[in-house]
C-alpha cells in the first residue's frame, strides 16, 4: 500500500495474519447454518471435555459470531446479527442439562438462554457491529466508484439545432 505522497505504508502484522485467513463468502442461510453447526459442535465438545461449562461456551460464541459476520456475503449482511442468536440457542441444547423428557429439556434451554443472555447479547452486538462497518465501507466504496465514473466520462458535444 502507498500513501498519497508515494511512500510505502507499513501494514501491521495482525492485519497481515488476518489477510492470510480463508475468506469464504457465505449466503445468509449458509452463514446461519455455519454458525449453528459450529456452535452445536463446540457445545458437544464442551459437554464431553468440560462437563458443559457455560463460560467456555459463551467465550467460544464470540469468535463464531465475528466469523459469521465476516464471512457472509455483502448482499446478505443483514442476516448475520439475526442468525447468531439462533445459533446460540441451537448450541446451548447439549449443555443446558435438562432432565425429565421434552418439557424438562425445553425448560432447561429457556433457562440457559435467560441466564447466559450477556453472552448472547455480546455475540449479537459483535456480529451487528461488524456487519454495520462492512455495509458502511461498501456504501462508501460504491459512492467513490460512482463519482469516479462521473468524472471519467468524456464531455458531451453540444447538440446542433435541427433545421
Amino acid at each position: 500500500m502507498a500513501t498519497p505522497d508515494g511512500r510505502a505504508r507499513r501494514v501491521p502484522p495482525a492485519l497481515l495474519a488476518l489477510r492470510r485467513l480463508p475468506n469464504p463468502r457465505l449466503t445468509g442461510i449458509g452463514a446461519g447454518l455455519f454458525a449453528a453447526a459450529v456452535m452445536f459442535a463446540l457445545a458437544c465438545l464442551d459437554w464431553l471435555l468440560f462437563d458443559g461449562s457455560s463460560i467456555l461456551y459463551g467465550v467460544l460464541f464470540l469468535p463464531v459470531s465475528a466469523l459469521t459476520a465476516l464471512w457472509v456475503r455483502p448482499v446478505d449482511l443483514v442476516t448475520a446479527p439475526i442468525s447468531v442468536p439462533i445459533a446460540f440457542a441451537v448450541g446451548v441444547i447439549p449443555i443446558a442439562g435438562g432432565t425429565g423428557g421434552f418439557g424438562g429439556q425445553t425448560m432447561a434451554v429457556v433457562t440457559a438462554l435467560a441466564v447466559h443472555a450477556g453472552w448472547l447479547y455480546g455475540g449479537t452486538l459483535i456480529a451487528g457491529l461488524i456487519a454495520t462497518v462492512r455495509k458502511v465501507r461498501l456504501m462508501r466504496q460504491r459512492r467513490r466508484m460512482r463519482s469516479a465514473t462521473k468524472t471519467a466520462r468524456p464531455a458531451r458535444r453540444p447538440r446542433r439545432p435541427r433545421p
